[in-house]
């Protein structure tokens, strides 16, 4: 229902990893596979642990069978699983980018709102270098607006996860956080890896889970 995602692109991996070794259960059925992996295929992973949790499904196993697969596996894999595994004909199976030329600085609407208590919301527009993260972003508006903007983050293994703004921070006992949106369409990548384009509205809303 949502072209192949399951919960967002971070969570892919041990979805995936799931419903691969859960054939069994499926009834009367087998699940479409080849929507949900056009997602995984089509997407530019950054963080490593979401590469990792998403590398054996690739290959048709799991966390709990993976260390049983061989190289010599390979020979047993469709031609299209053994292209994705293989370096570029020419490479040394790490690939090399073009250097991007110059371009012109973006700019991207960031607000804040919170309706569940003690209600605020704040908008800005900020200026920074196209290809910008989006805590790039957030880091602009706090520099330029600290009163308002300020915020706070910590390190997880799929990366930086805001848990405070403007001094009001998410809570597992009350089981809010912040939630950020584009056009009131939840990000589906975290504030490290996403990147807003020119003129996008970036919504950060403290909301319940």
């Amino acid at each position: 229902r949502r072209n192949g995602m399951i919960g967002n692109i971070c969570s892919m991996g041990l979805a995936l990893q799931a419903l691969e070794i859960s054939s069994e259960f499926y009834a009367p059925r087998k699940w479409d596979r080849a929507q949900a992996f056009s997602v995984v295929y089509s997407h530019d992973y950054k963080e490593p642990m979401a590469m990792a949790q998403v590398l054996p499904p690739l290959v048709g196993k799991s966390y709990l069978n993976a260390g049983r697969w061989g190289c010599a596996a390979t020979n047993r894999m469709p031609p299209s699983q053994q292209l994705l595994l293989s370096p570029m004909s020419g490479t040394t199976g790490v690939p090399t980018l073009p250097l991007s030329p110059t371009t012109a600085p973006i700019t991207v609407q960031f607000s804040i709102t919170n309706t569940l208590k003690n209600y605020f919301h704040y908008s800005t527009s900020v200026c920074v270098p196209d290809n910008s993260t989006l805590l790039q972003v957030m880091e602009v508006a706090a520099k330029e607006k600290p009163d308002i903007f300020c915020f706070k983050t910590k390190a997880t293994k799929l990366g930086p996860f805001v848990t405070s703004i403007h001094g009001l921070a998410g809570n597992t006992t009350e089981r809010t956080y912040w939630q950020f949106l584009s056009c009131w369409s939840p990000l589906q990548k975290g504030v490290g890896t996403y990147k807003p384009k020119n003129w996008e509205h970036i919504q950060a809303v403290f909301s319940t889970y």
